[in-house]
């Protein structure tokens, strides 16, 4: 379903052909009218025919790249989710200088996530937005969407392996030892748990992966995205008075509950250079 939008740079370790670099650039340059298109009228007003007015194109030339509207869509998906993906990222892996600043690791990565969307409101608004009447994104979309809250499982894990611990559970008839499967919290997110030991970022078995920082990882990184969701859909309007502020402020909270992010105090303003203060098992 998805159009050829990553084709290789070679194929068989040969060049390749001119045909295949216009192809390329085409399919570029459409990409690039509907995501402007985006800005301007949304997912749900998408059109392939006004696409390929703006690139120049008869609409049934473009359906020679994109043989659909959700095809487009999905193409778009796909590469805003990488985009996002690949900025948080690399964010994280440059602020692992010190394997051990789990802190900083994850400050790094909070604030590329918010970053992306705030430079790309449009975009954020397309993944996590409204859907789109009729659109039902097909398997191809997963990988890429995952690839956010990969890095941060990955840096609360590596804290949890170090001696963080997140805040414990409230006691009731719900609680349950960590790492146990019974009718509680271990069995709600035993999805994740496979999703953690099949992307290879804990080793063992899912039963063995640890209940509680899977919970608070699943809250923060709801929590994170609601939080950019409501500064750029403007309804932080008259409660906050520095977005930026605010979002460094919630990160800083969230770590702290998963024990990463000493009482959840982050200085400054949110340009990604201040200092934290790490905790666990440091």
């Amino acid at each position: 379903m998805t159009p050829e939008t990553h084709e290789p740079a070679v194929t068989g370790g040969a060049p390749r052909t001119a045909r295949a670099l216009a192809r390329a650039t085409i399919t570029r340059e459409i990409l690039a009218a509907a995501r402007a298109r985006l800005a301007t009228e949304g997912a749900a007003g998408l059109s392939l025919r006004a696409v390929a007015r703006d690139v120049g194109m008869v609409s049934s030339a473009v359906y020679r790249y994109f043989p659909s509207r959700d095809a487009l869509l999905t193409a778009l998906i796909v590469e805003c989710y990488d985009e996002l993906g690949a900025a948080v990222e690399q964010a994280e892996a440059g602020a692992r200088r010190d394997e051990d600043d789990v802190a900083a690791r994850w400050l790094a990565a909070c604030r590329a996530l918010r970053a992306w969307s705030v430079a790309h409101p449009a975009e954020f608004a397309l993944l996590y937005g409204t859907p789109v009447p009729g659109y039902a994104a097909p398997r191809d979309t997963v990988g890429p969407a995952t690839r956010v809250v990969r890095v941060l499982v990955a840096v609360v894990l590596d804290a949890h392996v170090r001696g963080a611990r997140p805040v414990g559970a409230p006691a009731g008839p719900a609680a349950e030892a960590d790492g146990a499967v019974g009718t509680g919290e271990g069995d709600l997110v035993a999805a994740a748990r496979e999703f953690v030991v099949e992307r290879g970022l804990w080793r063992g078995r899912a039963a063995d992966v640890p209940t509680e920082p899977v919970v608070r990882t699943i809250m923060a990184w709801t929590t994170l995205f609601g939080t950019v969701s409501f500064e750029l859909f403007g309804h932080l309007v008259g409660s906050v008075t520095d977005t930026a502020r605010w979002f460094d402020l919630v990160a800083g909270r969230l770590g702290a509950d998963l024990g990463i992010v000493a009482g959840g105090d982050v200085a400054g303003g949110g340009d990604g250079t201040d200092a934290t203060s790490p905790a666990g098992g440091r």
